[in-house]
């Protein structure tokens, strides 16, 4: 059975979309902006409106609370949201301790006010307390968009590590070519809402 089912997703100007994903697969998602990358992410997440049929673990999203689905499956967009003046009030619980390092952070910075914070320290950090969630499925909106070339070998090189320690499953999207090769797994192109069944490589 595969972790993750779909059929005949549609939402406003999306669809239908059809796609399963394996446990621990990495799924590499491109497309020209505006192609429905984000949306898919958002209908995967439960977060849009949309009709057809969502699974996990062969059972229907319907029948989970949705705070239950978003726990399992873990959208962690572009453009972070933070609600509160500390860092640490946005995390549920602490980061794994051997997590600083990899990415390149340090744990003081749970301290910090939000506004101190870098893009790039944002992103990690967004990124770090969805991982401390333990999901089944990671949904990552260009990760590493505001990212150097270091941080960004890093934090691939992380993920790839922790979806195999946890069995995590994820959908990677991004505009960088190269990064998606990098990563490997199976690759898909999305394009006016619709999935294709070619590679983009």
């Amino acid at each position: 059975m595969p972790l993750l089912e779909a059929f005949e997703l549609r939402a406003e100007n999306f669809g239908p979309v059809d796609l399963t994903l394996e446990y621990r697969e990495r799924l590499t998602l491109a497309g020209p902006s505006g192609s429905g990358k984000s949306r898919l992410l958002r209908v995967l997440a439960d977060l849009d409106p949309h009709s057809g049929t969502l699974m996990l673990e062969g059972v229907k999203s319907s029948a989970i609370k949705a705070h239950i689905w978003r726990q399992e499956v873990v959208l962690i967009p572009a453009e972070s949201a933070w609600w509160a003046d500390e860092v640490s009030l946005h995390f549920s619980q602490s980061p794994e301790s051997s997590w600083w390092d990899p990415f390149h952070l340090k744990e003081q910075c749970l301290e910090w006010p939000v506004s101190r914070l870098s893009s790039g320290e944002k992103q990690r950090l967004a990124l770090m307390r969805a991982l401390v969630l333990k999901p089944k499925i990671l949904l990552l909106d260009e990760p590493t968009s505001n990212l150097d070339p270091d941080n960004t070998l890093a934090i691939e090189a992380f993920m790839t590590h922790y979806c195999q320690q946890y069995d995590t499953a994820c959908i990677w999207v991004s505009h960088d070519m190269d990064q998606l090769n990098r990563l490997g797994g199976r690759a898909l192109l999305m394009n006016q809402g619709r999935l294709t069944p070619k590679a983009f490589k």
